[in-house]
């Protein structure tokens, strides 16, 4: 057992990290039916702090594979040959973490802080990697005075606007480009975008990854927060929140300080170039994965819940459209051809089910008599919104299901390692309610691609490690770079005050 440099000195290294582990050979992923399945968690460093990002990367000079783990108060370290090493901390610029909110209750609870980091597909040899992080400093009161929720009798709370954007908002979130330097210093190279949100919440967590397939930078973020959309700004093509944005990072610009915008037609012309939309109605997303089959790709993304489920989604085509078109297009007052473009429905719908709100709606109040509403975007969408792939609910007394709270991780798993879950899609929940277990504390669960493209079922994985009397909250889900191991974050807490109560594992048979 190894203690980390006195930078982390409350991590611990539990086992020396299975580098050779990582020349297993993916296996193609084909349909079946889901069943039973156990695995265990191995416990790979412990006293962490909560872990946003876990994923593998080959260092500059290097030929193996070291697993980068990414804390939400800033920091970055690697594991490598049995060494925990520091790679960056950025805890300095990086907004005050688990202050009291309007609308939170209780301080420590925060959705803010470093959420993305990804690296070039040639980081190896170039040193290019990415960094998603909420600003020091940028902290605002917030959109709204208070708690949002929507109200049938009273339209005006359905139709709401974001105004007095420079002053009504609670932070502004960067995404950077760095260069990790020959001598081994990472060094920032540019600000890529300056994001002003609404709320502090639904930021997206693992947030950056490169598209196998074009190459891009993919950026998946949220709502803006607070619940039920308030300014619908997820169906909003000028919107930024509630998007999934593909940003070519091989397009230099000379703006050395961009503007810090909402909205895509606010952005200079050159950064309008870099940027592409994918698909919108996002709610929350915890990233986005891609699984090679048959030579195509294919896209899974987890949309986080309101009240009802928890979806996953999955594509193969899409239609980008350039942001520059979707500029153009509202300039000019038309509508841009949408055709292929992905919509997952939000805020209209939640996963398969239209976005409703019960409410006792009644002018005699001796009447037992409720009103059930939907936003009209449940009936705008109904038709061009894609399905999901699967999604579970919030309450579920099956004996072979959980009720969920949160989605924090999706990804496609292609090893050999663990067979029954080979060609799976692999989910966490943060804290399932399990009927037959006592306690509250985080799921892994997976699903089959089904080639009909029809909605798939899914089944919890049991795992046998005893947390004794902490509750686990499963926290990020990860891969390595050819998706043949799987990393599963756990922390102790759902305050990100309360510090070095995480611990990662992988996830083996």
């Amino acid at each position: 057992m190894k203690k980390i440099p006195h930078e982390f000195p409350a991590l611990i290294l539990i086992e020396p990290f299975d580098s050779y582990s990582y020349k297993r050979k993916p296996s193609k992923g084909v349909y079946s039916p889901v069943k039973k399945v156990k695995v265990r968690l191995r416990p790979i460093v412990t006293k962490v702090n909560l872990p946003t990002v876990l994923k593998t990367a080959i260092l500059p000079g290097d030929s193996m594979e070291s697993l980068f783990i990414a804390t939400q108060v800033g920091e970055i370290f690697y594991i490598r040959n049995g060494d925990i090493r520091t790679f960056l901390n950025i805890g300095k610029k990086i907004i005050k973490l688990g202050s009291s909110e309007p609308g939170v209750s209780g301080r420590g609870y925060d959705e803010r802080g470093l959420l993305g980091l990804a690296f070039h597909p040639a980081f190896t040899y170039n040193g290019l990697f990415y960094l998603h992080y909420t600003a020091s400093g940028t902290q605002g009161p917030g959109a709204l005075s208070d708690h949002f929720k929507p109200e049938p009798c009273h339209s005006e709370t359905l139709n709401l606007k974001w105004t007095k954007r420079e002053t009504h908002y609670d932070h502004i979130d960067t995404v950077e480009e760095w260069i990790l330097q020959s001598n081994g210093q990472p060094q920032k190279r540019r600000t890529l975008l300056n994001l002003r949100r609404p709320f502090f919440n639904h930021n997206g967590v693992n947030s950056l990854n490169f598209s196998p397939e074009t190459g891009k930078l993919v950026l998946t973020t949220g709502d803006g927060g607070a619940g039920y959309d308030p300014f619908n700004l997820s169906q909003d093509d000028m919107e930024i929140a509630g998007k999934i944005i593909e940003i070519d990072v091989n397009k230099n610009h000379v703006i050395n300080n961009p503007p810090v915008v909402t909205r895509f037609n606010e952005l200079p012309a050159p950064i309008q170039e870099m940027l592409t939309v994918i698909a919108k109605g996002v709610r929350n997303i915890p990233g986005i994965s891609f699984q090679i089959y048959y030579n195509q790709y294919i896209k899974y993304i987890g949309n986080v819940g309101q009240d009802l489920v928890e979806s996953i989604f999955s594509f193969v085509h899409y239609k980008p459209i350039p942001v520059t078109r979707l500029v153009q297009a509202y300039l000019s007052h038309i509508e841009p051809d949408q055709t292929g473009f992905i919509n997952f429905g939000w805020r209209g719908w939640e996963g398969a089910f239209p976005t409703s709100f019960i409410s006792g709606c009644t002018e005699n109040p001796s009447l037992n008599e409720k009103t059930i509403a939907y936003y009209d975007e449940a009936v705008k969408t109904s038709a061009c919104r894609l399905q999901p792939l699967t999604y579970y609910f919030h309450k579920d007394p099956r004996p072979d299901k959980f009720g969920g709270t949160s989605l924090t991780g999706v990804q496609a798993y292609m090893g050999s390692g663990i067979p029954d879950l080979t060609g799976s899609i692999v989910f966490t929940d943060l804290a399932g309610d399990v009927p037959s277990q006592p306690t509250v504390k985080g799921v892994l669960a997976y699903t089959k691609v089904r080639t009909d493209g029809k909605q798939n079922d899914f089944r919890m994985i049991e795992t046998d490690y005893h947390f004794g009397n902490q509750t686990p909250y499963y926290v990020s889900l990860g891969t390595n770079l050819d998706q043949t191991i799987l990393y599963l974050g756990v922390y102790g807490s759902m305050k990100v005050t309360d510090l070095n109560q995480g611990t990662v594992f992988e996830i083996v048979q």
